[in-house]
């Protein structure tokens, strides 16, 4: 196959064959501790290396890798109703590299500057209407998309930003769309909702109706025989809507590749999601099919869960659910300042004890992936990026008026 353009080549089981990787699933061990990690995409090392092609580092980690442990209350399994075999779930021991620290690091700290910028640029009223800012969930999302492969591809709603990024769309392309601008990935018709981008179906603005969408590209995959998967992520303010239901039960009956992704940031626009739910242990939801639950702070143990995930799904197992426990730090949107549903102190609570990127710091040192002065170097290079995209974004054009016309219909023989 073929890898999509921002993956880099070079390892032999990066690129093999679906069917020499989906064997078959052995509970207690999964397939991906027969081969090793899939690599970054490229963005990701390009992103590291020039932090520290560029911060003149006094100190400079000389590890080439390392294996960690993780806590047992990292997951929890749901076997679903049909009784299936999960095994003792994804390991609590792996091993990384350097590079791929540096290199989830340095897209967690793009992204938290990212998001920051953008919400400054709100409040310049040089982005106009909804803007749904990541601000705390970005271990979540580079976990994620550091598991996956070439060409699985991915949906999710409209807090889409990062993963925009992460299917890689530069920093740049974004801002200049969240702006409404011609330079932008989505020719600033977009904007905040709608960003796309290699084998990524978007942020969708209206609630829970990528999950169906979702599942039809899981479909599409398993009718051609493709070996890939399709990640579908939800928030838990769509978590009750019947499409997500029928998505599942259409995904379980025809064995589908299909990881859905309920990202519960605890709040659902202003209501929380125990007033919201009447089971908010979302990743038991699924009921015929199997769940996992997972500490979406922590960059490590969401990169290994989603690689357990894959795996299990490529063997021909059908779907999962995986529940990602995460947060926000501000608002649902701008216009929700956040303060009137939970107390800065909850706030400052999560900050202090959950950040991902000082989570990730902290294993970084730990394990001597990363020094403190590489570390401020990918600070460094991260808020330059943002800002150079800032200027990009301000001095980029407006679509002209004849583009109103245009990208309105696709012809496959062009």
């Amino acid at each position: 196959k073929t890898p999509r353009p921002h993956y880099q080549e070079g390892r032999q089981d990066a690129t093999e064959t679906s069917s020499a990787r989906a064997t078959s699933f052995v509970p207690g061990i999964p397939l991906y501790r027969l081969h090793s990690f899939p690599l970054l995409p490229l963005h990701l090392k390009t992103l590291s290396n020039s932090a520290v092609a560029t911060s003149g580092f006094r100190r400079q980690s000389t590890v080439t890798s390392a294996r960690f442990t993780l806590n047992s209350d990292v997951y929890k399994l749901h076997e679903g109703t049909t009784g299936a075999s999960l095994g003792s779930g994804p390991p609590l021991e792996g091993e990384i590299t350097r590079e791929e620290m540096t290199g989830m690091y340095s897209l967690m700290a793009a992204i938290r500057e990212l998001e920051t910028k953008a919400g400054d640029l709100y409040l310049e009223k040089i982005i106009r209407g909804f803007l749904h800012r990541c601000n705390g969930q970005e271990a979540s999302i580079v976990g994620l998309e550091s598991a996956l492969t070439p060409g699985d591809e991915l949906i999710t709603a409209y807090r889409c930003h990062g993963y925009t990024h992460t299917r890689g769309v530069s920093v740049k392309e974004i801002m200049a769309e969240l702006a409404g601008k011609a330079t932008g990935c989505s020719k600033g018709k977009g904007g905040s909702m709608h960003l796309y981008g290699p084998h990524y179906y978007g942020g969708n603005g209206i609630v829970g109706a990528q999950v169906p969408l979702g599942a039809g590209i899981a479909f599409t995959n398993k009718y051609n025989e493709t070996g890939k998967i399709c990640v579908t992520l939800y928030g838990d303010g769509a978590a009750n809507q019947g499409q997500v239901f029928e998505a599942y039960n259409m995904a379980a009956l025809w064995k589908l590749p299909c990881l859905f992704v309920c990202e519960n940031n605890l709040y659902g626009m202003g209501t929380s999601s125990t007033r919201s739910s009447a089971c908010p242990e979302y990743y038991t939801r699924g009921h015929y099919i199997p769940g996992i639950w997972v500490d979406g702070q922590n960059v490590l143990a969401v990169r290994t869960a989603t690689q357990w995930c894959a795996d299990y799904i490529r063997a021909g197992n059908g779907p999962l659910v995986m529940e990602q426990f995460t947060y926000r730090y501000y608002g649902h949107s701008m216009s929700d300042p956040g303060k009137s549903y939970r107390s800065a102190t909850e706030v400052k609570g999560v900050r202090e004890t959950r950040d991902p990127l000082k989570k990730c710091e902290e294993l970084a040192l730990e394990l001597n992936l990363m020094t403190s002065d590489e570390i401020k170097a990918i600070k460094k290079d991260a808020a330059k990026t943002a800002e150079e995209a800032v200027e990009f974004a301000h001095s980029s054009p407006h679509p002209p008026p004849a583009d109103l016309y245009a990208h309105i219909w696709w012809s496959r023989t062009k």
